[in-house]
């Protein structure tokens, strides 16, 4: 079971970036699925998250700039992100709450880090 982050990029601010995170592997089901980032001397803080049913909640500081998706039939997470700052700087990490079989524990799973540079 894995996770491959896609979508990173230099961007000036004010643009946009969608990042897109897809699960592969023998996938029992899949429970919360989410964005975190990191910046470089910082801890690594959750970004937005989007329940199995579809509720999501968000940082306060990408309130009303970023969306999160997800689509079920193809185990993808999406993180649509607009008006980009330069504090939004950071390598982003999709994580998913994931188990392979009804015999094992829910267990967390991240994707490999994608870089978000937000510079002029």
């Amino acid at each position: 079971v894995q996770l491959q982050a896609s979508g990173g990029g230099l961007v000036q601010p004010g643009g946009s970036l969608r990042l897109s995170c897809a699960a592969s592997g023998s996938i029992f089901s899949i429970n919360t699925m989410g964005w975190y980032r990191q910046a470089p001397g910082e801890q690594r803080e959750l970004v937005a998250v989007v329940g199995s049913g579809g509720i999501t909640t968000y940082v306060d500081s990408v309130k009303g700039r970023f969306t999160i998706s997800r689509d079920n039939a193809k185990k993808m997470v999406n993180l649509q992100m607009s008006s980009l700052k330069p504090e939004d700087t950071a390598v982003y990490y999709c994580k998913a709450q994931m188990r392979s079989s009804w015999r094992v524990p829910l267990s967390d799973y991240w994707g490999q880090g994608t870089q978000v540079t937000v510079s002029s």
